[in-house]
């Protein structure tokens, strides 16, 4: 009877363990929350990006500070660039150099035919020959009148015209040299000459071609020195100055530093980015650097 009794009273309390049990794993139990409608998870994306601090990256092409070296990305650039046109016009007929060659100040860059230059010299020069011995004829005549004169055995009249004979008979020899001349410059134009050592950028004709007076034959550009320009912060004006040097390098290049300096300090802030340019120079010697190249330069105090 009391086994019967004790098993009646745990079969009464079981539900109660069981409720008990459930309660707590409920309570415990984390459910996950319900997605945001998308309207709200744009909202939301929006605040993040607002809340998120601001970073300058050289990215913009304002100098940053890093460690008190100011770091900033450029282009090289060359100081001079030249479209370089015939002085006369003509047919080319040799091309010494073709797009990307180096050349030297004063280097033959192409030749324009010059058969008739070269015809017309030849007859200037022999009218020169013809007007130097009707020279020489005139001034034995009026050496001869001199005595003469001298002796009052000719009138006045004669030796005026002697004379004037002699005189122009020089005058016909020195337009006969200013004839040839000209034609000498003809054919000293007809060879196109670089004015800077530099690089050909453009070749914009060929063999065969005929150019006019304002013709663009080649383009040619300077390549030592090069200049760097970027931007650096207004805060930053007080530690930059001309003469300082900088260090930069391109990817080209992996592991090479050049070095330049600072050329030009911009005297004027721009008032929509509060940062001035700097110039900077490198003396490219080797020739290694090219107009177009991007560059990281870092310049200290």
């Amino acid at each position: 009877m009391k086994r019967l009794t004790i098993s009646i009273l745990m079969m009464a309390l079981l539900p109660f363990g069981c409720a008990k049990k459930d309660a707590t794993a409920s309570a415990t139990t984390t459910q996950a929350a319900p997605a945001l409608p998308n309207d709200v998870q744009n909202v939301a994306a929006a605040a993040t990006a607002t809340s998120a601090p601001a970073t300058t990256t050289e990215a913009s092409g304002i100098a940053s500070e890093s460690g008190g070296t100011i770091v900033a990305t450029g282009e090289f650039i060359s100081p001079v660039r030249s479209e370089l046109a015939v002085k006369v016009p003509g047919r080319v007929a040799k091309m010494y150099v073709d797009e990307g060659s180096r050349i030297s100040r004063g280097q033959a860059l192409l030749e324009l035919e010059t058969d008739y230059p070269r015809l017309n010299l030849e007859k200037a020069q022999a009218d020169i020959a013809r007007a130097a011995s009707a020279e020489q004829d005139a001034q034995r005549d009026l050496n001869r009148k001199k005595e003469l004169i001298a002796k009052e055995s000719i009138p006045q009249a004669t030796y005026d015209r002697s004379q004037a004979m002699f005189d122009q008979a020089r005058a016909a020899k020195q337009s006969a040299q200013a004839q040839a001349n000209i034609f000498r410059q003809q054919m000293a134009d007809s060879t196109l000459r670089s004015p800077i050592d530099g690089v050909v950028a453009e070749k914009r004709t060929d063999v065969g071609q005929r150019l006019g007076d304002a013709t663009v034959a080649l383009v040619v550009v300077q390549t030592s020195p090069l200049k760097l320009r970027f931007r650096v912060p207004e805060k930053e004006i007080s530690r930059v100055h001309q003469g300082q040097n900088v260090k930069a390098t391109v990817d080209a290049y992996a592991g090479d530093v050049f070095q330049g300096k600072v050329s030009v300090v911009g005297g004027v802030i721009d008032p929509a980015t509060r940062s001035f340019t700097v110039e900077t120079e490198f003396p490219n010697r080797d020739g290694k650097l090219k107009p177009g190249m991007f560059a990281r330069v870092e310049m200290g105090q």
